[in-house]
């Protein structure tokens, strides 16, 4: 239980390169695929090897708005007390893809080279998206439009653990994660994610096989399935026409 806890919490960090590594990519409000929300131990972890191996950590503030249950955990550039933490976040997910907007906090002894990299990369930045978001934050609706999907995007989760307890049970194990936009399951017996995803695709539900993200073999077969964007309808179809292709697999022990 302990070990699996552990692992549970986040990055690993005894598992990093012992030297030599500059830069650690992060997300830890919610990891992808497996939806993780990495603890503040682990955080401040992070931060104190960061700090001994002088290396810079790039936050990546992934899906940290929506969060279902427990306090919020502070964010690393919010711990980081020695300059460590490059934090950024998008309004792609909040908003729209199409907005294509997002923003970063970098140390005043970097701004010049991010500066300088913008005018390089992004001759001419998007001023009125900019304003009009301004004014959209400033006058308190980009903060109700939050609360308020988030207590949609709970709802749909939480129908989406009731219905696999009463359908899904000993076909598909769903994960409970504490924040973003989807979650993963662990297929039993001996389905592979493959099959499983083809026989879903024959009955109208959309899944992701996980190996689709993994390095190497993958230690466990699972699905990464999808829940804001679908209605309470749609959830209720979806858990019982995945049930119906699982259960028409083989399921042999491992």
């Amino acid at each position: 239980m302990w070990r699996r806890r552990r692992v549970n919490e986040g990055i690993v960090i005894r598992k990093l390169p012992k030297r030599n590594t500059r830069l650690l990519y992060v997300t830890p409000g919610h990891q992808f695929p497996l939806g993780t929300t990495m603890s503040l131990s682990r955080r401040l972890e992070v931060l104190e090897w960061a700090r001994r191996s002088a290396a810079v950590i790039f936050e990546d503030d992934y899906d940290s708005e929506y969060r279902y249950s427990g306090r919020p955990t502070p964010a690393l550039q919010g711990l980081d007390d020695h300059g460590s933490v490059l934090y950024a976040g998008s309004f792609s997910k909040v908003l729209f893809p199409a907005l294509r907007l997002g923003y970063m906090v970098v140390t005043t002894g970097l701004l010049p080279r991010f500066e300088a990299a913008l005018s390089l990369t992004i001759r001419h930045t998007p001023l009125l998206e900019q304003f009009v978001l301004c004014d959209f934050i400033a006058e308190g609706h980009f903060e109700r439009h939050i609360r308020r999907m988030r207590e949609i995007y709970a709802e749909r989760f939480s129908l989406l653990m009731d219905e696999a307890a009463s359908h899904l049970r000993g076909l598909l194990s769903i994960a409970r994660v504490d924040a973003g936009l989807q979650t993963v399951g662990w297929l039993s017996g001996a389905v592979t994610a493959q099959s499983a995803a083809i026989a879903a695709a024959r009955h109208n539900v959309d899944v992701t096989p996980l190996h689709h993200y993994w390095r190497g073999r993958p230690s466990r077969e699972g699905l990464q399935l999808g829940f804001a964007a679908v209605d309470s309808k749609e959830i209720r179809r979806g858990v019982r026409d995945l049930a119906a292709a699982l259960g028409g697999l083989p399921h042999r022990p491992r």
